[in-house]
């Protein structure tokens, strides 16, 4: 069982708030993430920006894109961006599309889906999904549970490389223990603390203290 990977999001609202924490954390997390709030604020091009400031860093385009998937992805690759992100209730054929146009797709996982759309992404060669409790079902009052950690196990055993994320902290991480999780992708619980830096540290070294 490999180590984990430890991704930042950036969901701030301005490019002077996600620079500043994309600095002070790019050198201690694997994956930088232009989150969709970012995006939706002030473009793509904050991709070409954290290319720019971390050239060795995988950057991921957090589109959740949903149709257009080859002109929406080849857009994010030209301002550097690794990986792209689509909903899971995009058609197949608009994940295959953008996964022409960049080097990996992540499925993100929200709402109903059956294991057996699963299946179809697996076979037309998507092998990442993201597992999310989501901002509003937490807010709601949802953690998680046995329920969601059956889910990453199944999507894991069928073959897919699983990130989870959703509300993650030191704490919750240990909910994990014994599973092969590919990234946990932590946004405010970093970005928002009194020290990211420290905060980003501590995740990485909590991750090495369970799977190292």
């Amino acid at each position: 069982m490999s180590l984990p990977n430890l991704q930042v999001a950036l969901d701030h609202s301005n490019v002077a708030d996600a620079i500043a924490a994309t600095v002070a954390v790019g050198n201690e997390v694997d994956i930088i993430e232009a989150g969709t709030v970012l995006m939706l604020e002030v473009g793509s091009e904050v991709v070409r920006v954290i290319r720019e400031l971390f050239p060795d860093k995988i950057v991921v385009a957090d589109t959740k894109c949903a149709d257009a998937g080859g002109t929406v992805a080849k857009n994010c690759a030209n301002r550097g961006a690794n990986w792209m992100t689509c909903i899971c209730s995009a058609t197949v054929a608009t994940m295959k599309a953008a996964a022409k146009e960049i080097d990996e797709i992540q499925v993100e996982l929200y709402g109903n889906w059956t294991y057996e759309e699963a299946q179809t992404w697996l076979d037309a060669g998507m092998t990442q999904a993201i597992y999310h409790q989501s901002r509003d079902a937490l807010l709601a009052g949802e953690t998680w549970g046995e329920k969601d950690l059956q889910k990453v196990r199944k999507l894991i055993e069928m073959g897919f490389k699983v990130s989870v994320t959703g509300g993650l902290t030191i704490e919750t991480l240990a909910l994990f223990k014994g599973i092969d999780v590919y990234t946990f992708i932590a946004g405010r619980g970093i970005t928002e603390a009194p020290d990211p830096a420290a905060a980003a540290r501590a995740f990485k070294q909590r991750i090495a203290d369970i799977w190292g």
